[in-house]
């Protein structure tokens, strides 16, 4: 389906330019920061791909794929939003103090 190939390029596109933000920054919470929007951004990846690959199932390898691929993308998603709630005051905290 068009929309998820469009999230497919869109949340890896978001991913690369995190990374590379990641990469960039200099004060340690707000690389850590930059780190989990790339990691959610993966996720949100990982999950379209797999949404995407469910749309077309001709067999039990790809159904189990698929929901792997589905499975760990929520899971990345989930756990780096907590990470990134609590990076989030770090980083404000941090930017406060430079």
């Amino acid at each position: 389906m068009p929309i998820f190939i469009i999230l497919i390029i869109l949340s890896f596109s978001l991913y690369v330019f995190y990374k590379v933000s990641e990469v960039r920054a200099k004060e340690p919470f707000l690389k850590r920061w930059t780190g989990t929007k790339a990691k959610m951004a993966l996720g949100a990846f990982l999950a379209s791909f797999g949404l995407n690959e469910l749309t077309a199932v001709e067999g039990r390898v790809q159904l189990w794929v698929a929901l792997i691929f589905l499975a760990y993308g929520i899971v990345l998603l989930i756990m780096n939003y907590k990470m990134y709630k609590h990076f989030l005051t770090l980083a404000r905290e941090e930017a406060q103090k430079n």
